[in-house]
């Protein structure tokens, strides 16, 4: 039976004919697409366990890793109502593609107008729980919710270090939306000392180094009432306060905090505040006045855990988090269940919008390893498409193309990034739109890559969305700090040489380079005169984040496009090698 018969006669199964809306049919598809691979694995398995032994445990686990699903595990109560908790997490890994599987730590009788009870789960079945996912599933990521006690923190802390994950998102909750404790004192106290981050400490001494150990609370995500318990009553008020108290919270252990100002008094913003540790970053975004409200906190830890599941950096999976809630309070105006003042809002607002897309493949630095930079002057003097010269760039090894087309008419460029998208697409190699975000939104590319007179990181974000790439040109150290906090995914830093493509263009050569590669953590790729002669000088280099090398010339005004991308990228292959 195929795929979409499959989908059809569940629809059908009770009797009447259901023809799925546009987005849930998207989403089934997206679903299948993912499950083809993984049924035609479990085909190959069938085969291979005749003998019925411990065969079959591996070839599971081969399985798993060659079709790997992003996995956000939660650890949080269950709300009856089903605004916050458990079930909050669900629904919202699922609308960003992430499979989510849960352990309970209780059970609480809630509606719209509160909590009317808690029942705690037992330790012990929570450790089961714990075990059992942990075990078999490959977690990426654990969101915590609810911790309803001092042993359930305990018994938290001694699994993660009998089965570490990637990272550890916690959400101190300890009084819900409407008021009500949800944790006890002591549970605050143990959150005060931290002692989820001396378990990591002192693992971490065990071990005897950090970078053998996936860490523990790479985020805390306190709101104002709870960043005030955490630093034992200190008032948490104003945007000041919220600066501060993420520096104190921070000096306890944690590797990010984000104090969420969604109560700040006073305030026409929504206003959060996220420090790393050296930078103090503000996330504004207009209030949006919803009674739809319950569940916010939850959510928007669980899209960060979802984000960073699927591979993005700290920085940039809090920014798509904090977006996705405001787009679901946006759509949850109309959303009217219950009757008292906290509502759940519509997580799954895409389905009805039909704004469903397949997951994009998560940016990778090294994918900027060979940067292919098509120019129209190049392809028209040699009698090339762009198609031609971007299939030619590909298969002689580029890792990643950008379309810089100022010539072509839109509508032609459109077409030609259209083809050029399925050419990129059949390699797995992510295709950027130079400047034109029209364009780049008309072919569903996987990112742009803008200049500093050019739209900025912010807009493009917001136009494009929290799952495309957006690169930003840095001459100086300054643009490259502003890129970061922008939310920017790499840096184009140039130009390092005299070139013919932009002969005003100033050269900032390797000191240049030297500076923006030291001034944030964003990955940057080198532009600007680079050829076969003076690419290994950039690469061995060794600055930090230099992840590649971007060429426009060496390979687009050359006979033979593939021929010279194959030559460039061995020469810079050995000397990363070496």
């Amino acid at each position: 039976m195929s795929d979409r018969m499959v989908l059809l006669a569940v629809n059908c199964s009770s009797g009447h004919h259901i023809q799925p809306p546009s987005g849930r049919l998207q989403l089934a598809e997206s679903f299948t697409r993912h499950l083809r691979p993984l049924r035609a694995n479990i085909k190959m398995t069938s085969r291979n366990l005749s003998d019925g032994t411990i065969k079959h445990a591996e070839t599971l686990k081969e399985i798993n890793a060659t079709s790997k699903v992003p996995h956000v595990m939660t650890v949080a109560g269950s709300d009856s109502g089903a605004g916050a908790g458990i079930q909050a997490d669900l629904k919202a890994c699922a609308a960003l593609g992430v499979f989510c599987s849960s352990v309970i730590t209780a059970v609480t009788a809630q509606n719209t107008c509160g909590v009317q009870g808690i029942h705690q789960v037992p330790e012990n079945f929570i450790y089961e729980q714990l075990k059992s996912v942990l075990s078999d599933m490959h977690v990426d990521v654990v969101k915590t919710g609810m911790l309803p006690s001092v042993g359930v923190v305990k018994v938290l802390c001694d699994s993660l270090k009998e089965f570490p994950v990637k990272a550890l998102v916690v959400d101190p909750v300890m009084v819900s939306t409407s008021g009500d404790a949800l944790s006890g004192p002591p549970v605050l106290d143990i959150l005060r000392t931290c002692y989820l981050l001396e378990c990591l400490k002192k693992l971490i001494l065990h071990l005897g180094h950090r970078k053998d150990l996936l860490p523990m609370a790479d985020i805390v995500t306190p709101n104002l009432k709870e960043a005030s318990t955490l630093l034992g009553g200190a008032e948490v008020k104003t945007v000041a306060d919220m600066h501060s108290a993420a520096k104190s919270i921070y000096s306890l252990g944690p590797r990010n905090v984000l104090v969420k100002g969604g109560h700040l008094p006073d305030s026409s913003d929504a206003i959060d505040v996220f420090f790393d540790g050296v930078h103090s970053v503000e996330l504004q975004a207009p209030r949006i006045r919803a009674y739809n409200t319950h569940g916010t906190g939850c959510t928007l830890a669980s899209c960060i855990a979802a984000e960073l599941a699927k591979g993005s950096p700290m920085l940039p999976a809090v920014q798509a988090a904090k977006q996705f809630v405001e787009q679901a309070l946006e759509h949850s105006q109309e959303f009217l269940i219950g009757s008292g003042p906290q509502r759940p809002f519509n997580h799954l607002f895409m389905l009805q919008t039909g704004d469903v897309k397949q997951p994009q493949k998560p940016f990778k630095p090294a994918d900027l390893f060979l940067y292919a930079v098509t120019d129209s002057g190049m392809n028209k003097k040699w009698g090339r498409s762009i198609s031609e010269a971007v299939k030619a760039a590909i298969e002689g090894g580029a890792t990643i193309v950008q379309l810089r087309e100022k010539e072509a008419e839109t509508k032609k460029f459109v077409e030609a990034a259209e083809e050029c998208k399925e050419i990129c697409k059949s390699f797995g190699v992510p295709l950027l739109i130079n400047d034109r975000i029209d364009v780049a939104l008309a072919c569903d590319a996987d990112g742009v890559h803008v200049g500093q007179s050019d739209m900025s990181v912010p807009m493009s974000r917001k136009l494009l969305g929290p799952g495309k790439i957006i690169g930003v040109s840095c001459k100086t150290p300054e643009q490259a700090r502003k890129a970061w906090l922008d939310g920017a995914d790499y840096i184009g830093c140039g130009g390092m040489f005299p070139t013919n493509t932009k002969q005003n263009n100033p050269t900032i050569g390797l000191a240049g380079l030297k500076a923006v590669c030291e001034s944030s953590p964003l990955p940057v790729v080198a532009i600007g005169g680079i050829g076969i002669k003076n690419a290994p000088l950039v690469m061995e280099s060794g600055f930090p984040n230099l992840s590649g090398v971007a060429v426009v010339s060496a390979l687009f005004d050359r006979e033979s496009i593939s021929e010279e991308t194959r030559r460039l990228k061995s020469v810079i292959s050995k000397v990363v090698s070496n």
